[in-house]
């Protein structure tokens, strides 16, 4: 019969080995990841990629524009942005503000065009 003392060496070889076998097999997936070929971006692709994120920029530049007017409620207002031409959606509490968003909008750099379908609303 083996000892405690037994017992206890065995199980902690178990667990070496078990985390040595585990430890191996990320070290190989990690390899095996860098080493893989990459993939080179079409030039097509590259274009629509800047193209996003310039519209992206252009629809932050307007939200912000939009928020730090005095007097605009931009919290319901949705800002569509492609290749500088605008749409505005969504509601302001005040039909003032309709016209302000469009006046706003059109003073931030990069836009075009402007196309407000914003709607009073109260609530």
């Amino acid at each position: 019969m083996a000892t405690n003392n037994t017992l206890k060496f065995i199980r902690t070889g178990k667990l070496m080995i078990g985390i040595a076998a585990v430890s191996a097999s990320f070290y190989v997936h990690a390899q095996e990841a860098a080493s893989a070929p990459v993939a080179s971006v079409p030039a097509a692709s590259a274009g629509k990629t800047s193209s996003k994120s310039a519209d992206r920029a252009l629809r932050r530049r307007i939200l912000d524009a939009l928020a730090k007017t005095k007097g605009m409620r931009a919290g319901g207002i949705t800002v569509r942005a492609t290749n500088g031409d605008v749409i505005l959606e969504g509601w302001v509490p005040e039909e003032a503000q309709i016209d302000q968003a469009t006046r706003v909008t059109q003073g931030v750099q990069g836009v075009k065009s402007v196309r407000n379908t914003l709607t009073l609303s109260t609530f």
